[in-house]
């Protein structure tokens, strides 16, 4: 290394790093083996920091210098966030628990889904990125945690899953400027391709329905015929219920660690249509269980059911109707879950003739995209009868032209 090195001028806002061994760092000259590299800096006002990187030329660390002050200029740099990931994760979910932290539409977190995105922080995310700073969790570090756990065996959707926290912790803290790349943007994930819920058809759900025991027939009977879900059909109240006027107020839901719960969202609190398929079962309910106040389907009027033990009955009494069946030599029955149940509500809703908008409203869907994602394959529109329409329109739009030349 030359004395010239040592007796360069030094650039502003760029300093020369030598190693340890050289002599330059006790007056000398910078000689073999040290190599410099040179560390570029600039300060930040917003934060009141100094942005410092190093580099190994200085021409290079000149080039980021002006970029960076560039950056500052426009807004879109600031110097790096002390916060780790699980110190932000920390925040987020006291923040979300508390409702001070909502989600996009400006809803309150449901506990259950916080209670998943804290179990797949604590398994999947944090162990690996929990420790790194916030500003310093590149795209690339995410790519990687997800193609180990594919490699791992997990399912596309579980991958997804446990993915979602994390969407939603650095959404918040790009909004904050809090950081200024989001690490979550163009992940290269496996798709998910999941079959589709089974819907029963309608005489089906009425044969489902008739070989349930009497005390749960109300209750699978909203979930086909009203599509509530089963928090909704855990919290729904007597109150709710309207059977002169025809109609289900949805006004919570319950969740099985915090007790009654807002709906799912906002446009979760909607009125249903009670059918005359549904009215006469929950009648018989209510006559049944001599109380018309207080929880419509729980133990009693304030502890609602339990989940797996009404599956339990249910699967045991279709279980029953089988073996009649096996011996009558009849098609037997295909059992189906309340989550099912409201697919098939969906359905029967549509082929009644319902239109997705509302559809939409009855199903409690924050909008209607969500129906015809969900749903669209479902309603009528095919490529005939969309060809069909449009030449039926056209016939009767060129016989107006024809009858007006006539007159």
């Amino acid at each position: 290394m030359t004395a010239a090195l040592a007796t360069k001028p030094r650039t502003p806002g760029i300093d020369v790093r030598h190693s340890r061994g050289c002599p330059s760092r006790h007056g000398g000259m910078c000689g073999k083996p040290c190599t410099p590299t040179y560390q570029a800096h600039v300060w930040s006002a917003r934060e009141d920091k100094r942005i410092r990187k190093t580099f190994p030329t200085l021409s290079a660390a000149k080039a980021w210098r002006a970029d960076a002050q560039g950056a500052l200029r426009r807004g879109t740099m600031r110097a790096p966030t002390p916060t780790t990931l699980r110190e932000a994760w920390a925040t987020f979910h006291a923040g979300a628990l508390d409702g001070t932290i909502r989600t996009r539409s400006g809803d309150r977190y449901k506990p259950s889904a916080l209670r998943g995105y804290e179990a797949a922080m604590r398994a999947r995310i944090l162990p690996d990125l929990g420790g790194l700073r916030l500003s310093d969790v590149r795209r690339t570090d995410v790519q990687d945690l997800a193609d180990r756990m594919l490699s791992e065996g997990l399912d596309p959707s579980t991958i997804r899953n446990a993915l979602m926290p994390l969407r939603a912790v650095f959404r918040r803290a790009v909004s904050r400027g809090e950081i200024l790349v989001n690490p979550m943007s163009n992940l290269d994930l496996p798709a998910v391709r999941g079959t589709r819920d089974r819907i029963a058809a309608p005489a089906e759900a009425a044969e489902l329905l008739q070989a349930l025991p009497e005390v749960d027939r109300a209750l699978w009977a909203a979930a086909l015929y009203a599509g509530l879900r089963r928090g909704e059909l855990m919290g729904l109240r007597w109150e709710d219920v309207d059977l002169a006027g025809g109609v289900i107020r949805v006004e919570r839901a319950w969740d099985a660690k915090e007790g009654e719960i807002d709906p799912k969202s906002r446009s979760g609190k909607r009125t249903v249509p009670i059918a005359a398929v549904l009215r006469d079962p929950l009648l018989e309910h209510k006559l049944r269980s001599g109380r018309d106040v207080g929880l419509v389907f729980g133990v009693d009027v304030a502890r609602p059911f339990t989940a797996s033990n009404v599956r339990k009955r249910a699967e045991s009494a279709w279980k029953r109707e089988n073996e009649r069946r096996a011996e009558q030599e009849v098609d037997p029955l295909e059992p189906i879950t309340l989550h099912e149940c409201r697919h098939t509500f969906a359905s029967l809703m549509i082929a009644a003739g319902v239109n997705a908008k509302a559809l939409s409203t009855f199903m409690g869907h924050s909008s209607i995209t969500i129906t015809l994602d969900r749903y669209g394959h479902l309603f009528p529109g095919n490529e005939a009868e969309a060809a069909g329409l449009l030449d039926a329109f056209l016939e009767r739009a060129n016989t107006k032209v024809r009858l007006a030349q006539l007159t």
